[in-house]
């Protein structure tokens, strides 16, 4: 196994900098996980970054970042939603293992992957599941959790009707955005509303090594979501609130 110890140092001084400790058994999960990225990405297109710098960088770095916001405590209920190759939410439970996680995804292959990394980096209270926001925002796990987070690739009034429906009262989503966070949330003021949710902050992020803009648009649930929503699979995408 590669042991990208120059990879390893860029996160350590990125973490310092953030001022998130770490110890050797954190670096040697990551370590273990940078390695399964690449090599399974090899098989499996689950991310166009592939150079270990930038898998840091854009992807460790970036995700673990909403850790400085003081919103996480120890033992609270965390959904990714649209996890994908597990970011942020694998990188989150490493940096902060005190965290009940759950990694959502819509492709099998991907939730494989997702599977392994768990196992071989013995991470514990952590599930990938496999399925649909949409579908499982009607399950048990509605109202289940305390914070949903989301990198997924969708307009924030859309990712609003796959979240906050997740949310227990009084919890957080905290949606990863670019330079247009605040067109977006201008956008999704009905969405907002119509689901229970109240418009907190966007918080500026420094990811450390990098020059883009890195935001986190976050909204706290004030009231229970309307029974009919998320709507049926497909529809928040094709007529957004």
């Amino acid at each position: 196994m590669k042991d990208f110890l120059s990879e390893l140092e860029l996160l350590k001084n990125g973490l310092y900098e953030l001022g998130i400790d770490i110890d050797s058994s954190k670096l040697e999960q990551f370590r273990k996980y940078l390695y399964l990225l690449v090599e399974y990405n090899k098989k499996v297109n689950l991310t166009a970054i592939t150079e270990p710098r930038e898998i840091i960088i854009q992807h460790f770095l970036d995700s673990i970042s909403v850790l400085t916001i003081n919103i996480f405590q120890p033992g609270m209920r965390i959904l990714d939603v649209g996890s994908g190759a597990g970011f942020p939410g694998i990188p989150i439970k490493i940096a902060f293992p005190q965290l009940e996680v759950m990694l959502l995804d819509a492709s099998k292959k991907r939730v494989a992957f997702l599977n392994q990394v768990i196992s071989s980096l013995k991470l514990d209270k952590i599930t990938a599941v496999h399925g649909r926001a949409e579908e499982l925002g009607h399950s048990h796990y509605r109202e289940a959790f305390d914070v949903v987070v989301s990198r997924a690739v969708a307009p924030l009034r859309v990712l609003c009707e796959y979240c906050i429906p997740f949310l227990r009262l009084g919890g957080f989503f905290l949606s990863y955005k670019g330079p247009g966070a605040l067109e977006e949330l201008r956008a999704s003021k009905n969405a907002i509303d119509v689901l229970g949710g109240s418009f907190v902050e966007i918080k500026n992020l420094n990811v450390p090594f990098s020059e883009k803009t890195h935001n986190i648009v976050v909204i706290r649930k004030e009231e229970r979501t309307p029974d009919k929503y998320p709507r049926s699979p497909g529809k928040p995408q094709k007529s957004p609130l």
